[in-house]
């Protein structure tokens, strides 16, 4: 017996379930789904921007400041 039951369905599934979900949510349009979720993206990069602002230098041995260096390259 598996400890969670719910957790059978293969990833790609879940992926379709919540591309479908999303898609619902803005009413069926897929272009309104997509500026969606580029803003829900652009709000998650600047809120884990200001983490790793707040984090300490020493608390993360400085590799939170590496990944602000790789974001600025790309």
């Amino acid at each position: 017996m598996a400890a969670c039951p719910e957790q059978t369905a293969s990833p790609a599934d879940d992926l379709e379930v919540a591309a479908d979900q999303a898609i619902a949510a803005c009413g069926g349009d897929a272009r309104e789904t997509v500026k969606a979720l580029l803003i829900a993206f652009d709000f998650l990069e600047v809120e884990a921007a200001e983490l790793r602002a707040a984090l300490s230098k020493g608390y993360s041995r400085g590799r939170h400041a590496a990944l602000g260096r790789r974001k600025e390259i790309q």
